[in-house]
């Protein structure tokens, strides 16, 4: 799908000017907007129509709640669904709930009082909790990362098992036997399907799940760092899936406290692919969600229910891609 941000590459100018030319908001140079025509030309792109009505008829805001602003993941959910709204010309309010059901469901009820016209929820572990806060909402809904069964709203999430998958599938073709693997927290949807994946993946190559290679964590950097350094006194092992890119970090600094190499003694895989995760010493590989598509997707499902509001409820499942860097290689006996 063409976008506006496209067009902007295009025509050398800012998402901004693109604005203005088409929706006649400001005067642009008449080069420019030549420029920008024949970039919207070339490219074929169709502004869309509906967020067109919507800003005429005054809806002008969306809410977005995450559960960690300082995880750079959410934060770059957070900046994937303000393009997007920018693009339509809308306006965002996000506030953070901190992972407690208690202040997401304050900030909820804020946004709903300052009339939002749909809000997008990063899900949180919590699904008796928000089913409580969402169920009795006025406004359009779209859950973003998970999905609460039995609450009949949109949702837009990775395909977590495949995610799963790949990141074994990566070690295994290295000839990585003895894998560890550093879950979220237990019982959560993400954290099963990637688990789900990884094990799927690990059949396939007649390689039993050990229990003891399986650890549940938080995806904070600490925890992966304090289960990394418990796994790691298995001498056999030799590589290791963190199921978040910042836990995948605290194994990288464990292995290196323990006096390991990465890649030649340990290889390490993350899950997210957030931007600095090419900075990480070595480089992360990792399973990489599709963080901007996720978040377009979802402002669009608001935008659209915000239209008419009357279709059955959406899931959209988008598939994860492998980002391979210097933290993976082949395996050798440590």
């Amino acid at each position: 799908m063409v976008t506006m941000k496209d067009v902007a590459l295009l025509a050398g100018v800012s998402v901004s000017t693109v604005s203005h030319v088409l929706n006649g908001t400001r005067r642009v140079d008449p080069t420019t907007r030549e420029r920008v025509l024949r970039a919207v030309d070339s490219l074929g792109y169709r502004p869309n129509m509906m967020a067109r009505s919507l800003r005429r008829k005054g809806a002008p805001l969306l809410g977005l709640v995450v559960p960690d602003a300082t995880n750079p993941y959410f934060a770059e959910v957070a900046r994937a669904v303000e393009d997007r709204c920018y693009e339509l010309g809308l306006s965002m309010m996000m506030a953070s709930s901190s992972g407690q059901p208690d202040r997401e469901r304050r900030a909820v009820e804020a946004m709903t009082s300052h009339r939002v016209g749909g809000m997008i929820i990063v899900g949180l572990g919590f699904p008796e909790e928000q089913a409580r806060v969402l169920s009795g909402l006025e406004i359009p809904v779209v859950m973003v990362d998970r999905k609460i069964q039995g609450l009949p709203v949109d949702s837009v999430q990775s395909d977590n098992v495949g995610g799963g998958y790949l990141a074994a599938r990566c070690l295994l073709d290295l000839g990585h036997r003895r894998i560890g693997c550093i879950c979220g927290p237990r019982g959560l949807g993400p954290s099963e399907d990637r688990l789900r994946g990884f094990e799927m993946a690990l059949a396939e190559e007649g390689v039993p799940l050990d229990p003891s290679l399986v650890a549940w964590g938080d995806f904070t950097c600490p925890a992966g760092y304090e289960l990394a350094l418990e796994m790691l006194k298995d001498q056999s092992l030799t590589g290791i899936f963190a199921m978040n890119d910042l836990m995948a970090l605290g194994a990288l600094r464990a292995a290196r406290d323990l006096g390991l190499s990465v890649p030649a003694d340990l290889s390490v895989v993350g899950f997210d692919g957030i931007s600095i995760g090419r900075f990480f010493v070595p480089p992360l590989t990792t399973v990489a969600q599709p963080i901007e598509e996720m978040g377009a997707a979802a402002v669009d499902l608001v935008v659209a229910r915000m239209g008419s509001g009357c279709f059955e409820p959406v899931t959209r499942v988008i598939n994860c891609s492998l980002v391979e860097r210097s933290s993976s290689a082949e395996a050798r006996p440590r």
